[in-house]
């Protein structure tokens, strides 16, 4: 392909909000050949994926997690009824013509016929104890989340058909196939015959491979479709459509009228954000667009004009300065202390298997010379299971774990002198206690670990003093 075009992504609440997708992204006053020449993967709409996998933060099972408990075929089938019903729904708000409705609604029932008919196959077999079927239902989930993103694919390229606007659904989801290909493999042969001039392609976000995406990205599986074939196609950008703006914290703490936009940032960044759960992208896809100099762009679906946050691998701010508040709200510091690991090394590793084992997400860590501390983002049940395992392995060791929360100072080069006593200076003015702080040498964030009663607070205070007020100070002295 030539390099000429951009490949973008939409997340699933701005995929919900048609309207103002066609408005101002897919549309967005564009005619005639001006209308090409971009490359869309898709998310599922808002929701759905909850209601097949589970819900991503309450943790209710949908279709998934219902099959998996096996809790009888009456479960998983209402769950699936659930999808159908919500799918369908979804199509009656958007299709304004009867053809294409019916058009949709028909695809929505032929996917889900297929995935059910999948289902009771392997629900049979596992009522015979004999067979194992452990592997197959990782497939499950893999085929249950590509369901979601079938359905917001071919409805939008089905839409833009009905404006006029020769798009063409590109199917990853590997639903009707047996053979197993790489990911790069599975977008290089789907995209070979598409000519991006003349043709608006609209791409699922989940994509089948060997690699098996949600197993190995979990949900950031559409931000890997995305970047690899940003990386693939050599796009000359990539951007991603989420309903807000890039923005110095979250509006919702310290008000509309003072967080600021980035407008610009780098690649360390953005994986700083992603470690904490804020993510601009995931980690692994930032990597690729990282590696082939490909900027990335974080624009806002409701801010048509607005140009967005530009991420870039070599981009430092011109003056030392944060950019970013944020952190983690509440999440686990396990501490383990064992005097005999003075000058002993595989303490590290032990712990680490553990934690492996357990899934847990490690935010950060810290060490010094018979303490080794992991911020771990995790719930307490699981926390007290790898304490348990470090314990036996460590008789020993003193082990414990407490609820802590972390705000993070964030910027492609915070090295500005006083900035770590300016940041003490408005936690303490705020009476809120430090319990440990962590400065890394690279000047691209300082993590405060706090109590999580005082997160809210923490992010407001620093925000102000870190970066309203150097802005102010910064615009009065070019008004003098």
């Amino acid at each position: 392909m030539s390099g000429l075009h951009s490949v973008e992504k939409i997340g699933g609440t701005s995929m919900a909000a048609t309207a103002s997708l066609f408005d101002n992204v897919l549309i967005a006053g564009r005619s005639g050949d001006d209308l090409y020449n971009r490359i869309f993967v898709v998310s599922a709409y808002a929701g759905m994926t909850d209601l097949l996998l589970e819900h991503k933060k309450s943790g209710v099972p949908g279709v998934c997690g219902r099959f998996i408990a096996d809790d009888g075929a009456d479960g998983w089938l209402e769950a699936m009824a659930k999808v159908r019903e919500a799918m369908h729904d979804r199509n009656g708000e958007m299709f304004a013509r009867t053809a294409s409705l019916e058009e949709a609604n028909a695809f929505v029932d032929l996917r889900i016929a297929a995935v059910q008919d999948c289902l009771a196959d392997l629900g049979r077999l596992r009522s015979h104890g004999r067979f194992c079927v452990k592997e197959q239902l990782l497939t499950v989930r893999e085929l249950l989340a590509g369901l979601g993103e079938a359905h917001s694919a071919h409805s939008t390229a089905l839409l833009l058909r009905d404006r006029g606007i020769n798009a063409a659904f590109v199917d990853l989801t590997l639903w009707d196939q047996d053979d197993l290909r790489s990911l790069d493999e599975r977008i290089e042969e789907a995209l070979a015959p598409i000519d991006l001039r003349h043709t608006m392609p609209i791409v699922t976000g989940y994509a089948g491979c060997r690699e098996g995406m949600v197993r190995r990205y979990a949900r950031g599986y559409s931000e890997m479709t995305f970047s690899r074939i940003a990386v693939l196609t050599h796009a000359r950008e990539a951007i991603i459509h989420k309903e807000f703006h890039l923005s110095s914290a979250d509006p919702r703490l310290v008000g509309e009228a003072a967080a600021r936009k980035i407008g610009r940032t780098n690649y360390d960044v953005a994986d700083q954000l992603a470690n904490l759960g804020m993510e601009a992208i995931h980690p692994r896809a930032g990597r690729g667009l990282r590696q082939t100099s490909i900027p990335l762009r974080v624009r806002n679906t409701f801010d048509r004009e607005d140009e967005g946050t530009l991420i870039c691998g070599d981009y430092v701010s011109d003056t030392p300065r944060v950019e970013i508040i944020t952190g983690v709200r509440s999440m686990q510091a396990l501490q383990f202390f064992e005097q005999d690991m003075v000058g002993e090394k595989g303490y590290d590793a032990a712990i680490l298997d553990a934690l492996t084992r357990h899934g847990a997400w490690i935010v950060s860590k810290s060490s010094n010379a018979n303490t080794i501390t992991h911020y771990l983002s995790i719930d307490a049940a699981t926390v007290k299971r790898i304490m348990a395992d470090l314990q036996s392995l460590y008789p020993d060791a003193a082990i414990s774990a407490q609820p802590v929360a972390m705000v993070s100072v964030i910027g492609s080069d915070i090295s500005r002198p006083g900035l770590v006593p300016d940041a003490l200076d408005a936690l303490a003015a705020a009476d809120i206690d430090m319990i440990a702080m962590q400065h890394q040498i690279r000047n691209v964030d300082i993590q405060f670990i706090i109590d999580c009663a005082n997160f809210d607070t923490a992010v407001r205070v620093l925000h102000q003093r870190l970066i309203e007020d150097v802005a102010d100070q910064g615009e009065g002295r070019q008004a003098a």
